[in-house]
């Protein structure tokens, strides 16, 4: 069986991350224009770079939430892929195996004249995260971070539509859904397939699907369903 779960900044909100448009959030801090899109990047690479430096600062000194090892543990009975909106490396953490990072990866950086390339994109050093102006990726350019900005094409946002149009279940945590074209990925849904939102607060899902909410966070969240799954799909 097939399970797809795609996760929004409400998940990482339980291990203590930032999250961006909550009040006291980051956009509250950081006008966004400044910090992710590429415009700003151009005005002010060395802001930017010290932004992303100090984010992956933050996320290390971070542990996975219980939900984030819950959805991890679901891969021991059924064929699990997350897709996250979140750049941190959590789940990973937790021990999910099969991650679609649809904005890009903190740990990461990349080339500047092309983001996309793959011979360009870095993991990181745990001992050394600090990016400076000068380093440069292998073709030559500033390294910047390996994130989709704002403006930016989404390049997973494909590969997600269709791992999405094969799940048996949907499980959506921590996502307000306002975010496109993240949030249109609901429309890729079988129509038999059940969705299953975890969320404390309401959330508008824009699809013909009836959709069970489970409104709680995180954590309490995917200790229903992976009871209810449990029950509803057993192992044979």
């Amino acid at each position: 069986m097939k399970v797809v779960v795609l996760t929004g900044a409400g998940m990482s909100a339980e291990s203590g991350v930032s999250t961006f448009r909550d009040n006291g959030g980051l956009w509250d801090q950081y006008d966004v224009q400044d910090v992710a899109t590429p415009e700003g990047w151009m005005r002010n690479p060395q802001m930017v770079t010290d932004f992303y430096n100090g984010l992956r600062r933050q996320v290390l000194t971070k542990e996975p939430c219980e939900g984030h090892r819950l959805v991890a543990q679901l891969e021991s009975r059924y064929e699990v892929t997350v897709i996250t909106q979140n750049v941190d490396d959590l789940h990973e953490r937790a021990g999910s195996t099969n991650v679609i990072h649809l904005h890009g990866e903190l740990m990461k950086v990349t080339s500047s004249r092309n983001p996309n390339d793959t011979r360009c994109i870095r993991t990181l050093d745990l001992s050394q995260l600090d990016v400076k102006l000068g380093d440069l990726a292998e073709d030559g350019s500033q390294l910047r971070p390996f994130i989709v900005w704002f403006g930016e094409a989404v390049p997973m946002i494909e590969k997600a539509a269709e791992i999405s149009s094969e799940a048996d279940v949907y499980i959506i945590i921590g996502s307000s859904l306002n975010v496109y074209p993240a949030a249109g990925l609901v429309a890729y849904v079988p129509d038999e397939t059940p969705i299953f939102l975890i969320d404390p607060k309401p959330v508008h899902v824009a699809c013909n699907h009836a959709v069970t909410h489970i409104c709680k966070g995180a954590s309490e969240g995917m200790k229903e369903i992976s009871k209810l799954l449990d029950e509803k799909y057993p192992m044979r």
